[in-house]
């Protein structure tokens, strides 16, 4: 697999960190979860205050989904998500064997459970995503070349 090396050109300090998790099947498969309250989503979150973008994926993979990533393999740049003035820098993380399908129970805003599973890269979302992630999806699609 290759990495799109064209970055664009954001001059702001990221806020939020998304894991970016892939399995090859044949063809590429990204890892997402159904929220209980918000639809299909992509593992992301806040950068806290002295963190890395990447240490924050790497906790944010492991709060979210309970999966820890062995390493990050790339960045894939940084994103103008277009939602509430959001800089989201995204990070390609190797693990190692993860399951096909899961729930993981998430502290987040009192507790949820996360329905994990793996959306085929090239299939367009379903309104089911909302519309930053389907945005997300494209722009990761975009990173990655085979």
């Amino acid at each position: 697999m290759k990495i799109a090396s064209m970055q664009s050109v954001i001059s702001s300090p990221p806020g939020k960190a998304c894991p970016v998790v892939i399995r090859d099947r044949g063809h590429i498969e990204i890892l997402a979860f159904e929220h209980p309250l918000a639809g299909l989503q992509l593992v992301k979150g806040t950068i806290e205050p002295g963190e890395t973008s990447a240490a924050a994926a790497l906790r944010e993979l492991r709060e979210e989904s309970g999966l820890h990533a062995s390493r990050i393999t790339a960045d894939l740049g940084l994103w103008a998500s277009g939602h509430a003035n959001q800089i989201w820098a995204f990070h390609l993380c190797e693990v190692h064997n993860p399951p096909d399908s899961w729930t993981h129970r998430t502290s987040d805003d009192g507790g949820h459970d996360f329905r994990f599973f793996w959306h085929p890269l090239s299939q367009r979302p379903t309104a089911q995503w909302h519309g930053v992630y389907q945005r997300a999806l494209q722009y990761i699609a975009s990173k990655l070349h085979r």
